[in-house]
């Protein structure tokens, strides 16, 4: 089946197959394949490319948590291959780094200008950004429906957000089949982050309809169905359910985010923390943090998913099993060697543009606070 929203999305078994199509409904006759190590040692990559009816170059200098180098390295493979359109595989950093090679391969601008701060994305040449074919393998970033990329700026460790409408991919293709391989942990870690996003999106205090319901629908896919891939990996339905849900997360939070984001950005560019994980490690605290704000929120959202106790603790212990089922971290000290720099990743979080999207208004010291109490286990 295919949607249109709030990009062209094909769904369905085997529809990578038809990558060929899709290039040529873009007009791309050179795709240039942007993948993480990981994928590109599977035969994911070689599925792809015998759809098509030349052979596509791979780029797949991508670290986990990617850099801005990673994506100008890219640039320069992009350029002296003379490619003219980008398919972007893997979780979100293989994604993240083909929307952001496709966006910068003509700019005459550094990537940094570009960060998601007022009007910067006019900045940029919007008639020389190239097409993207965005193909997730993972079900948790939602990078295929964003419009963004997050990337590391080497000289300051902190994690930025570079934003140009145009980074919306043109054509998006989820196969559940291409899903499978996923082991159990990262279908945790990153179906948790499909999780933060939805209930992030939720909580924000801003007014968007729209992604409002959407977020509210992916938790609900997310309690139905991420236990399922986790503990059965082949489940199709599963499967297929979490990468819709992994979609309806990124098209939700043009709502806003929140301080699971914040919290987590400053510990994967220092640590290089999966991203998916860190948010799983944050939510329980943050969900307690913002409790006198969101609770009635909390509570209809219990309702609608059908909890056992339709309340705000009841929700809470939702998470905290799903957590533990999953095998995700109670505290941040399982994480990460020490709270040496706890007081400048507070600064590093409260600048973070998630920051203005919490339910309530907090200071570095509230930050300061969260990275402690995350850290010993307080709630």
């Amino acid at each position: 089946m295919n949607w249109n929203y709030p990009t062209p999305i094909w769904f369905g078994l085997n529809r990578v197959k038809e990558i060929q199509k899709a290039c040529d409904d873009l007009q791309i006759n050179n795709p240039l394949i942007v993948t993480d190590p990981g994928i590109q040692k599977t035969d994911i990559i070689d599925k792809i490319n015998s759809s098509l009816n030349n052979k596509a170059n791979i780029y797949s200098d991508v670290q986990s948590n990617p850099t801005g180098q990673n994506v100008m390295n890219g640039v320069k493979h992009f350029n002296d291959g003379n490619h003219d359109g980008v398919i972007a595989v893997g979780g979100g950093s293989g994604m993240d780094t083909g929307k952001g090679i496709a966006f910068m391969s003509d700019q005459s601008r550094p990537l940094w200008d570009f960060e998601d701060i007022g009007d910067y994305w006019t900045r940029a040449n919007s008639e020389k950004i190239k097409p993207i074919i965005a193909i997730p393998t993972t079900a948790g970033t939602g990078s295929e429906t964003g419009r963004a990329g997050v990337f590391t700026k080497e000289d300051t460790n902190e994690k930025k957000i570079i934003f140009h409408p145009k980074m919306l991919p043109s054509i998006v293709i989820l196969d559940p089949f291409l899903t499978i391989a996923l082991p159990p942990h990262l279908t945790a870690f990153t179906g948790m982050d499909a999780l933060a996003h939805c209930l992030e999106a939720y909580c924000s205090p801003f007014f968007h309809p729209l992604s409002q319901g959407i977020a509210i629908e992916g938790i609900s896919i997310v309690h139905k169905h991420l236990l399922t891939a986790f503990r059965d990996g082949e489940n199709i339905e599963a499967r297929g359910n979490m990468l819709a849900a992994s979609s309806m997360g990124s098209t939700a939070f043009q709502k806003g985010l929140g301080a699971i984001h914040s919290l987590s950005h400053p510990v994967g560019a220092i640590y290089n923390t999966h991203h998916g994980l860190t948010n799983a490690v944050f939510m329980p605290y943050v969900l307690l943090k913002n409790k006198k704000t969101i609770e009635n929120r909390i509570e209809n959202l219990a309702r609608y998913i059908n909890l056992p106790d339709q309340n705000f603790d009841g929700f809470m212990k939702w998470i905290l099993d799903l957590r533990s089922k999953l095998v995700v971290p109670h505290t941040l000290k399982e994480l990460i060697k020490d709270d040496k720099r706890f007081e400048e990743m507070s600064v590093m979080a409260f600048n973070d543009p998630s920051t203005g999207g919490n339910p309530i208004k907090l200071n570095k010291n509230d930050f300061l606070q969260l990275y402690r109490d995350t850290y010993n286990g307080i709630l």
